[in-house]
């Protein structure tokens, strides 16, 4: 059986009220809470070794190094990476996307042509329209169906040799839609295009294999994934990232510097410019770490548990559709009624259950569906059948409200 209540002890919010209530959090598809290990890792760093890296023959600064290092180290054997340096620390998923649209603003020619999904967040979107206006490449779409799945028939046909570049989430954050992308990947270098893949909503789930993947780039967010705000990374295979000019000038990036000009370093620190968030990458290994120690199989296994019972008990609401019915992870996206997702997301909240509501940066998605927005309850490991119950009720008792 799944510990549930033994892991929900080592999250310490969890034990907290919202509005006199206990809180339900159901918004872990925007923001997973942080384990107690984790907020001691980032404890222990200020408190006892504190420095700059990579810079100082001083204790602190090495024993800073080597604890960021080490971390650099177990995302590399997490994603199973060929090198510890295609694992570039950055701020966030957005921020690794960017840095790759960035770089290929020096790569494409007009006529180019970039493909992405419906499915997408608004970070797999707007960087990719940014970098065709610059490049005068063309942006393509691959459409989706009503089930939520992408019509796979119409993406083989958008390919061509003009394709440069594929985007595609691993798993729609608005949705919860599990994306076949070993499909879209192989499909997509048989005409010579390179892949990114937006893992952020995959990486609380599954755990990804970058080399059997054969994925070109794939980004994450250390804040879905019981680390802390502000950190995240880009994997890119090194012959990728050797291509793509550095994403920013700065300190760290560089081999040598005259007035006449500048060399830089080679992988990783060609882009990680400045001082980086050292605690943060530190305690982004130690979630890492965190949730291998329970396992991702059991993980899924008692997530799709949630999803299963929390679908069968939501349906049993008059009115209620659910938006996303095909293969999916532990998100449910639905709406009652003409009640806006908005005045039942609040009356939620006073009863203590969290869930977001609205487009979820998932605006053409919410277009496709015609609708304002939708009311998301993300589950995560350390949710409970119980608490489901406690969604359903509250649910039951806002749309009395408004009906």
């Amino acid at each position: 059986m799944f510990p549930v209540e033994k892991i929900r002890a080592d999250f310490p919010i969890l034990q907290r009220t919202v509005n006199g209530k206990p809180l339900v959090y159901f918004d872990n598809a925007a923001t997973s809470q942080t384990p107690q290990v984790v907020i001691d890792t980032i404890v222990d760093y200020y408190q006892n070794y504190n420095a700059n890296i990579h810079r100082g023959v001083h204790t602190l600064s090495q024993e800073a190094t080597d604890k960021y290092e080490q971390a650099r180290i177990l995302l590399q054997q997490h994603f199973n990476a060929e090198h510890a340096y295609e694992m570039i620390f950055t701020s966030g998923t957005t921020h690794s996307i960017n840095m790759v649209a960035s770089g290929f603003g020096s790569l494409l020619n007009k006529g180019d042509e970039v493909i992405v999904s419906a499915l997408e967040h608004h970070s797999n979107i707007v960087p990719w329209q940014m970098l065709c206006e610059k490049t005068g490449a063309v942006l393509k779409v691959i459409p989706m169906n009503l089930d939520g799945s992408l019509q796979m028939d119409t993406y083989q046909n958008l390919l061509s040799e003009k394709t440069a570049l594929v985007f595609c989430n691993h798993i729609s954050n608005a949705l919860g839609t599990i994306n076949p992308i070993k499909e879209i990947i192989d499909k997509a270098h048989q005409v010579g295009a390179a892949v990114l893949i937006d893992g952020a909503q995959a990486c609380p789930h599954i755990k990804p294999d970058v080399q059997a993947l054969d994925v070109d780039f794939y980004v994450a967010s250390a804040h879905k994934i019981c680390g802390p705000t502000g950190v995240g990374l880009l994997y890119g295979k090194q012959e990728w990232l050797e291509k793509l000019p550095p994403y920013q000038g700065g300190g760290e990036m560089i081999e040598t510097v005259t007035f006449e000009k500048t060399t830089y370093a080679g992988l990783p620190h060609k882009f990680e410019a400045g001082t980086p968030n050292i605690c943060g990458g530190i305690a982004f290994g130690a979630a890492i770490a965190y949730m291998n120690n329970i396992g991702f199989d059991a993980i899924a296994k008692y997530e799709n548990e949630l999803l299963d019972y929390g679908t069968a008990k939501l349906l049993e609401i008059d009115g209620l559709q659910i938006y996303g019915t095909t293969n999916k992870t532990s998100v449910i996206s639905f709406n009652v009624d003409e009640v806006h997702p908005y005045d039942i997301g609040t009356i939620l909240d006073k009863l203590g259950v969290a869930v977001r509501t609205g487009h979820h940066c998932a605006q053409p998605i919410m277009d496709f569906y015609q609708i304002p927005g939708t009311i998301r309850a993300s589950f995560a490991f350390y949710n409970t059948k119980e608490e489901i119950d406690i969604l359903v009720a509250a649910v039951k008792r806002a749309v009395a409200m408004f009906v």
